[in-house]
């Protein structure tokens, strides 16, 4: 097999973690909700150039997921009828059937990793980019990318310099697909300096005011009452975060606005909000 097993072919692994990111979740909450941490989120954002996979997006239908082959691997392990399973699964017996004739090994075999690399090669496209494939056009880009051209204007004046050769015409979006995702094998990715953003990753399209606040009803700072404003008051603390280089760890404070005391709070777990709000109710902290 050309492909190895890994993460990366489990769509229903990586693909909640883009929808996340798309409604407008932060990094760090769409890793959690892909039930993986900060870091993994980051590296699949950085391998795919900040542009969402397209495979795997909407799996239905007769599609089956990684997890479904786990039980039919283990269902026929069991030896099973395949009717047995297929009623488990709420799939067909016809579904089942196949998935399994087609993806045995040579000893006749059913193992879900080795059926879901089959699977995905099976539906690659073999078709290869336009960019990638057309030299002169793939040159005529690069051009206008070194002039600052954005990607808009060089997809219109491909337009009108060749009204008459659609091959020499490329969306805007594929310019773009070929700059960030770089399994196309068209663009170089240091072309993206170029670009007006100059950014490295695709950042996710976000509707205006779709991004929300990490703290649900957050109250800004502003609109705390007089008496905390000018210290006149003692009781009222001020809290906030240390965060160490590369966000690898924390250190919370608590200031009493008026007489300046202040504690810190040791955060061995993490500095999410509630990791912060079991030190603070704990009393794990520090003073100076």
């Amino acid at each position: 097999m050309s492909v190895r097993f890994s993460n990366k072919l489990v769509a229903e692994l990586f693909q909640p973690f883009w929808a996340a990111l798309q409604a407008g979740e932060f990094l760090t909450d769409a890793a959690a909700i892909a039930q993986t941490h900060r870091y993994r989120g980051l590296a699949w954002l950085r391998e795919a150039g900040g542009v969402r996979p397209r495979r795997g997006r909407d799996l239905q239908g007769r599609y089956l997921a990684f997890g479904e082959r786990e039980e039919i691997a283990l269902g026929l392990a069991r030896s099973e009828p395949m009717r047995q399973i297929a009623a488990r699964l709420g799939r067909s017996v016809s579904t089942i059937s196949r998935e399994v004739t087609r993806n045995r090994d040579g000893q006749g075999r059913y193992r879900a990793s080795a059926a879901q690399v089959q699977a995905y090669e099976r539906a690659s496209r073999p078709k290869p980019a336009k960019l990638a494939a057309n030299g002169a056009l793939r040159q005529r880009v690069e051009q206008d990318l070194g002039k600052k051209y954005s990607p808009e204007q060089i997809a219109g004046r491909l337009r009108a310099d060749f009204p008459d050769q659609p091959e020499m015409w490329v969306s805007t979006e594929t310019i773009y697909q070929s700059l960030y995702v770089q399994s196309r094998g068209a663009l170089r990715r240091e072309l993206t300096a170029h670009l007006r953003t100059g950014r490295a990753l695709r950042s996710p399209g976000r509707k205006p005011g779709q991004r929300k606040n990490r703290i649900p009803d957050m109250i800004n700072i502003s609109q705390r009452p007089p008496e905390v404003a000018d210290r006149a008051v003692p009781g009222h603390w001020e809290g906030d975060l240390i965060i160490e280089k590369q966000n690898l760890s924390a250190i919370g404070t608590l200031v009493e606005r008026a007489s300046g005391y202040t504690m810190l709070l040791h955060l061995p777990e993490g500095y999410r909000p509630e990791q912060v709000r079991d030190a603070l109710a704990g009393g794990v902290s520090f003073s100076v």
